[in-house]
């Protein structure tokens, strides 16, 4: 038997890629038509990406497979931005940060709406999408104890709860208000949800009544 050559391995690897694209833009391009995930076939994907059943089992465990490894890149980009936050900058910045999340979950609507829809039913995708929340979520936990810690929160304050709550409830009123908003109210909405997070969690006033010593302007 013969031994494959540099050249060969090469050119076998440039048409597996090529495969691997192909399929991933065919399925992009069918969700950003307006397609539900649910709704696309793995035969649709192979008829649209003109490509075999063998070829596609050879580089995709699942049509799920192919909608995680296309929201990856999306994904290590918002986990790389959620580790930037820092809640300590004041709601003004977290308002601003809040516009940029929206912005970048408009910009991949029909990509992250077909994310979450999957998770509902497939482990896979579920495990893919709630990672990205459970990392926000510790980070939250994280600088709420630091605040604690430093007299900024109120020491009531449970910080688990209030992670958790801030966080994935956060992420559902994200996506309802870009499914009922055509983008004029991003603004608005990022600067309500900054300050119900900053004066609920951060800056919650103590048991007595009293306001918490703010670094920051609220």
């Amino acid at each position: 038997m013969r031994p494959v050559t540099r050249r060969q391995a090469d050119h076998h690897a440039a048409r597996s890629a090529a495969t691997v694209a192909q399929v991933m833009s065919t399925l992009r391009r069918l969700l950003e038509s307006g397609e539900a995930f649910s709704e696309i076939s793995v035969q649709r994907i192979l008829e649209e990406a003109g490509v075999s059943r063998a070829t596609f089992y050879a580089h995709f465990q699942s049509k799920s497979d192919v909608l995680v490894r296309l929201t990856n890149d999306l994904r290590e980009s918002l986990l790389a931005h959620a580790r930037q936050w820092n809640p300590a900058a004041g709601p003004d910045a977290l308002a601003r940060f809040f516009e940029d999340v929206i912005k970048t979950h408009r910009l991949h609507q029909s990509l992250i709406g077909a994310v979450r829809e999957a998770a509902a039913y497939d482990p896979t995708v579920h495990d893919f999408y709630t990672a990205d929340l459970e990392g926000f979520d510790a980070n939250a936990l994280r600088s709420l104890l630091a605040d604690q810690a430093a007299g900024l929160a109120p020491a009531d304050l449970d910080a688990a709860s209030a992670s958790r709550i801030i966080v994935w409830g956060g992420a559902q009123a994200i996506a309802h208000h870009i499914s009922v908003d055509d983008g004029s109210g991003d603004r608005t909405f990022a600067r309500e949800l900054a300050r119900i997070w900053w004066h609920g969690a951060y800056r919650r006033p103590g048991t007595d009544g009293a306001a918490q010593k703010d670094g920051a302007a609220g």
